[in-house]
């Protein structure tokens, strides 16, 4: 037979069909994605250029080994992002470089949480940066591994450089300032633009599946049927002030004991949680958690009275209708 006599016929035919397979499995397929998948109306803008860099810091020291950006369909995924992932999420990011096609960082191992909306999740710097150097110091049972490498010790501070708040029991020289490094303020500010787009049409919004029944807790006064204040509190408060309310000593303020959650001014305590608060040098700034979490007044009700009656705390639990007052004089 000609066709195995002759090898240029052979060879040929062997590229020919290694040709047709590229092309049918891989880049009109590819092609027909690009196609069909438009980034969403509300799409996050491209990656500035801290941002990019960022996203290189974070390929460069193995984060997507330990970190997923994928929302799965399914319900216990509903606290890293507001609706499942779609491929209309992705369709904004571009290659690396030539050689490299790692745009998309979902990731296949959740060792940590899913980073798909940790910028709003999680907004602020502070805690990013001190989460960076040293997590023990953010997640008291955090596995992750310390990247103090990314951060330099000072006998004083420069202009423009950018002071991270340890705690003093997880400084190695306690006279010495920790500043963040060009590298970890591009790290910080790539996961601060991990926000998922909503969708323009509320009505075609995914549901998550496999949902379970959940119970409404019911208020102390007026019978109201209020959300989980405790799964809030896991969601959007914990990372900072601790699962136990003791916080991080010279990093983040306690809620044990404390004066706000305890006290009687409730106009203050819903503005801290809604536009956030930074009124002392000791501590990291607070982040607007409320409005970034488009916080109900069910919602703020729910968190304030879960944080007024755990870890000791024994205050007065309040309604609904005092919450909305405040919101409505605030927004």
């Amino acid at each position: 037979m000609i066709f195995l006599n002759d090898h240029r016929i052979f060879f040929g035919a062997a590229l020919g069909l290694f040709i047709f397979l590229t092309l049918y499995i891989a880049v009109i397929p590819a092609l027909d994605n690009q196609r069909i998948n438009r980034p969403l109306p509300r799409q996050a803008k491209v990656l500035t250029k801290d941002e990019w860099a960022g996203k290189m810091v974070y390929i460069d020291n193995g984060c997507v080994a330990c970190h997923t950006q994928q929302v799965r369909n399914v319900e216990m995924d509903n606290v890293f992002g507001k609706r499942p992932s779609i491929p209309a999420d992705f369709a904004v990011n571009r290659r690396t470089d030539f050689w490299r096609n790692t745009a998309n960082l979902m990731g296949t191992q959740r060792a940590g949480p899913d980073l798909t909306n940790v910028g709003e999740r999680q907004p602020s710097a502070e805690w990013h940066l001190i989460h960076l150097y040293q997590p023990r110091a953010a997640i008291e049972a955090s596995i992750m591994p310390s990247y103090e490498f990314l951060f330099i010790e000072r006998d004083y501070l420069q202009p423009g450089d950018v002071e991270v708040k340890v705690p003093e029991k997880f400084l190695k020289n306690k006279r010495k300032k920790i500043v963040a490094t060009a590298k970890a303020l591009q790290l910080v500010a790539y996961l601060k633009s991990l926000k998922q787009s909503d969708f323009t049409d509320k009505s075609i919004i995914p549901e998550f599946l496999y949902k379970q029944e959940k119970k409404d807790t019911e208020g102390a006064q007026g019978g109201e049927n209020l959300p989980d204040g405790a799964e809030l509190f896991t969601a959007n408060c914990a990372s900072c002030h601790q699962a136990n309310g003791e916080g991080v000593p010279g990093a983040f303020p306690p809620l044990k004991g404390s004066p706000v959650v305890t006290g009687g001014d409730l106009e203050l305590y819903v503005n801290i949680i809604m536009k956030g608060y930074d009124p002392r040098p000791e501590f990291a700034a607070m982040p607007p958690v409320g409005t970034n979490a488009n916080f109900t007044p069910e919602d703020v009700t729910a968190v304030i009275n879960h944080e007024r009656t755990s870890w000791g705390n024994n205050a007065k639990k309040v309604t609904v209708e005092e919450v909305k007052v405040i919101m409505d004089k605030i927004k």
